[in-house]
């Protein structure tokens, strides 16, 4: 008896412990707003750099991508948080402004090389950000990175394709 017990009292914290550890991974609809919106201005305000400075063409069709994508997510998020009254960064976060100002001193192929990198880094963030979302208690965050996480992915992808190419370089 005493090892049905036992064995019941672990299942039972088994379980709380499992509740806590989901819990622990969702995100609060206002950080998450917060987040990607500074996220998304630092990738918008990137892309832009790299179509200033870039002499690849597939550096800069990536990053036309990233401002056509980035600017639309952007925006959709802008309204969802009007709705709920939650509030959206107006500049990108301390460190992604540090790593703007790096790439803003390469040129020519180290530009391209490390803006590659970069996308890679950024946009693995990103995506865990929006996995966590995926599971808000928000219905409509949810939805909206539900919905955006496939994009960002493909975006991850190319990057990583980018990156791979540039590293040869």
């Amino acid at each position: 008896m005493k090892r049905v017990l036992a064995n019941g009292a672990l299942i039972c914290l088994f379980g709380a412990a499992s509740s806590l550890a989901y819990a622990a991974d969702k995100i609060d609809a206002d950080d998450f707003v917060e987040e990607v919106s500074a996220k998304g201005i630092a990738e918008v305000e990137s892309a832009k750099l790299a179509q200033q400075k870039s002499s690849s063409t597939d550096i800069k069709a990536f990053a036309q991508t990233m401002i056509t994508d980035h600017t639309a997510a952007n925006a959709e998020l802008a309204v969802i948080a009007t709705r709920k009254n939650l509030e959206v960064s107006d500049e990108a976060e301390m460190a992604n402004k540090a790593k703007k100002f790096v790439l803003e001193q390469r040129d020519g192929e180290s530009f391209d090389k490390a803006y590659a990198k970069n996308q890679v880094a950024a946009h693995e963030d990103t995506i865990e950000l929006f996995q966590r979302a995926t599971i808000s208690d928000d219905v409509e965050i949810a939805a909206f990175a539900t919905k955006t996480l496939p994009t960002l992915q493909h975006h991850l992808k190319m990057a990583k394709e980018l990156a791979a190419t540039y590293d040869k370089k």
